[in-house]
């Protein structure tokens, strides 16, 4: 039978806020958001003006944009459950695994604070799905692609979340987390299929501050990839389970 309360962990939870965070961060960053408003109009059929105007425009939209959700998702809980599988049938060798994602997590990291730029990371190979454009097939296709095509920019957080992943060694756990990015990712492209013309202004105003965005999304690879290396993650459970009692009665 399952059992909530050992499932559901301090360290998981660590983890799944990380992977959270890890999605919005994806959204923001620079080969994503600027093209989510007309790739949210080309998967409803409609024009950006339309998307702006018209509240029925935004209905067609919204409901492309969760088949898209729905392809991203698809693609990023296979990949939880294939690493989070992986992870555990290289048991053995797991630590020399975490030690290694962790070295090249953080390289990633300093690549997004600047400190130097791996040429490869920024760029995208972006998948035509063909002209799909305003039907729910073509806009799960292009969530599928998305994930797929947006891999070398969206690798390094994502990469750190696999890592998350591998080190769990536990398939449910795995694909949880993979499950929690998916949704931090996905989740602003529904708000702003919804309200599009309310959150115009604070995205163009996102998109001046990209930098910003690089060097947080940065400073979480760090974070992470030392967690891994140092295998912190445990120190942080123990301090949450100080600081609020309640979470004993998860694990």
């Amino acid at each position: 039978m399952f059992d909530a309360g050992t499932f559901l962990d301090a360290s998981l939870l660590v983890a799944m806020g990380i992977s959270l965070v890890a999605g919005v961060l994806s959204f923001l960053s620079p080969c994503v958001l600027p093209v989510v408003p007309p790739y949210l109009a080309y998967m409803g059929g409609v024009s950006v003006t339309q998307m702006e105007g018209e509240s029925s425009a935004r209905g067609k939209v919204f409901l492309s944009a969760v088949f898209f959700v729905l392809g991203l998702s698809t693609v990023f809980l296979l990949l939880g459950f294939a690493f989070s599988a992986a992870g555990r049938l290289f048991l053995s060798f797991q630590d020399v695994a975490i030690t290694i994602a962790g070295v090249i997590i953080i390289i990633f990291g300093l690549h997004f604070i600047g400190i130097f730029r791996i040429p490869f990371l920024n760029r995208e190979a972006r998948i035509d799905a063909g002209d799909q454009g305003g039907s729910a097939f073509g806009a799960y296709l292009l969530g599928l692609a998305f994930a797929f095509g947006w891999t070398p920019c969206l690798g390094p957080v994502l990469g750190a979340i696999l890592g998350l992943a591998a080190s769990e060694a536990d398939m449910a756990k795995g694909t949880l987390l993979l499950a929690v990015y998916a949704i931090g990712l996905g989740l602003p492209f529904l708000l702003v299929a919804a309200f599009f013309p309310r959150l115009k202004g604070p995205m163009n105003w996102l998109k001046r501050h990209m930098r910003t965005v690089e060097k947080l999304s940065g400073t979480l690879l760090l974070i992470v990839g030392i967690l891994m290396l140092t295998g912190k993650f445990s120190d942080i459970s123990f301090w949450l389970l100080e600081t609020f009692p309640g979470l004993a009665t998860l694990g």
